[in-house]
């Protein structure tokens, strides 16, 4: 189950900037514990799958667990010993672009030490630092 569009309107996109804090989707929206961001970077769609994979052998379907990140964004890149120029190329992979602040996954229904745990495991699969949130250290 790797996460990409279905349908996609134009196959190649800009790549903007990650400089600011993100202002959406950091919030809490379903689960009282959350995985959050703390630097910038793209995910793709393998690093995000292989993370949930270590959350959901954790759980084992007794906790719910919330994505708040779908990789949207195409990344293209042209193949081994292309030369320069002729444009962009096809359609690599798909990313998404997460800044300071936002959440990542959601979870509920979980103790503390098991949700660090978990965390700690999945957090070893992405390629940014993030931080472990309780939904009520939010003032």
């Amino acid at each position: 189950m790797l996460l990409a569009p279905n349908k996609w309107k134009f196959r190649k996109q800009f790549r903007w900037r990650l400089k600011w804090k993100s202002h959406v989707w950091n919030s809490v929206a379903y689960g009282d514990r959350w995985l959050k961001a703390t630097s910038a970077w793209y995910l793709t769609n393998r690093q995000l799958e292989s993370a949930r994979k270590v959350i959901v052998r954790v759980t084992r379907k007794v906790w719910k667990i919330w994505f708040r990140v779908f990789t949207d964004l195409p990344y293209t890149k042209k193949g081994l010993e292309m030369p320069m120029g002729k444009g962009k190329w096809d359609v690599d992979t798909y990313r998404v672009r997460v800044k300071p602040w936002k959440i990542i996954f959601e979870i509920s229904g979980v103790d503390r030490e098991t949700a660090e745990e978990v965390f700690r495991q999945a957090t070893y699969k992405l390629p940014i630092s993030t931080k472990l949130v309780w939904k009520w250290e939010i003032k």
